[in-house]
């Protein structure tokens, strides 16, 4: 397989298109799929918000958010990226005419009781991260959904990521031969303010920043046999705040460490997950905008022997998400993450994090 296929195969083509006039002219052509969101209490939901409007797969019906001092913030001309979109109650959101599939963006707090009354009317749903404190219950979600043959995306910023892309398809192919270790870290620096929305979760650092990359640690190497969590209480804040954790997770032919910090000056730029095979490594730092390098013990296609960069486009946030979700919704592929990865992640997060998962 050379570069140019390697890279089709790796899904980089399709994620460009999306952002091209194949995509706009595709979307004159068949009617938009009706979404809304519930919440905006989530980090991550203006940009969900703006990227489900942006789209040309989707009509955003409505918005809500139960929360009246969210709403006033969000809801009443104070946020751009919720102006025009009708403000709703749950229930007026969840009977509206067509719709299909709706953004759960509320506090975490919240995720798993709101999506599984989503997934209760008949709706697909994104579901940002991570999926709550309990195993059980977001066991219970994943079920009614494919009982219900509902698809459950959830909101794992680098699934996407075209460089992850590119790793999972060359650890599938065997580019890098049998991996043996990956060495991720995904850490910022943040204030007494951010820290403190973070307090109700036991889970820390680990659970709010690392559940990203453990989603990506799972997708190549599948549930870890064993996991060892550190967690530490190392700010100069007076709260109990995990804010610099370690996880090991073991299988039987790998070793894999996650960090993840909440004081690490200019953190974004030193994030970084690192494959390494006995065949290759492949090295991505920082995550975003990806720079990636593959190390390869014999040529691959346009690869060479040795160490070379690879260049990915830095393409949006969110954007891509959507995109596959609705052709998963519109029945023209099988959707790429299973429940029971899902799961597996999940219980994985939780360990990671000190947290139980009974």
């Amino acid at each position: 397989m050379n570069r140019r296929h390697f890279l089709v195969a790796s899904g980089q083509a399709a994620l460009l298109a999306r952002f091209h006039v194949a995509a706009a002219d595709s979307a004159k052509t068949r009617p938009r799929i009706r979404v809304g969101q519930i919440g905006s209490g989530h980090a991550h939901a203006d940009g969900k918000m703006a990227a489900l409007r942006k789209s040309p797969d989707y009509e955003v019906v409505g918005f809500v958010e139960p929360d009246e001092r969210l709403r006033k913030i969000h809801a009443l001309k104070k946020n751009p990226v919720y102006q025009g979109v009708p403000l709703l109650t749950e229930e007026q959101l969840l009977n509206v005419a067509g719709i299909k599939a709706v953004a759960v963006e509320t506090e975490v707090k919240d995720l798993l009781a709101v999506g599984a009354r989503c997934v209760s009317a008949g709706m697909h749903i994104h579901l940002d991260k991570p999926a709550g404190e309990s195993l059980p219950e977001f066991k219970r979600l994943l079920d009614m959904a494919t009982r219900k043959s509902l698809t459950v995306q959830m909101g794992y910023m680098f699934r996407y990521n075209p460089a992850f892309q590119f790793g999972f398809r060359a650890a599938r192919e065997g580019w890098l031969g049998k991996v043996f270790s990956i060495d991720t870290v995904i850490s910022k620096a943040v204030g007494a303010s951010e820290r403190n929305k973070l307090l109700p979760y036991r889970g820390g650092a680990m659970f709010e920043l690392g559940c990203h990359v453990i989603d990506a640690v799972v997708t190549v190497l599948g549930r870890p046999e064993k996991v060892a969590a550190q967690n530490r209480h190392s700010g100069n804040f007076k709260d109990d705040l995990f804010d610099n954790q370690l996880a090991v997770l073991e299988y039987p032919n790998a070793t894999v460490t996650v960090r993840s910090a909440l004081m690490e000056v200019e953190g974004g730029v030193r994030r970084q997950f690192v494959v390494c095979g006995d065949a290759g490594t492949f090295d991505i730092r920082p995550l975003e905008p990806a720079k990636a390098r593959l190390a390869l013990a014999q040529p691959r296609g346009d690869f060479k022997r040795g160490y070379q960069d690879v260049n990915f486009p830095n393409l949006p946030r969110y954007e891509a998400d959507f995109d596959d979700l609705a052709k998963v919704i519109r029945g023209e592929k099988k959707f790429d993450w299973s429940a029971d990865h899902d799961l597996a992640v999940q219980e994985t997060i939780l360990k990671a994090s000190g947290l139980p998962v009974l």
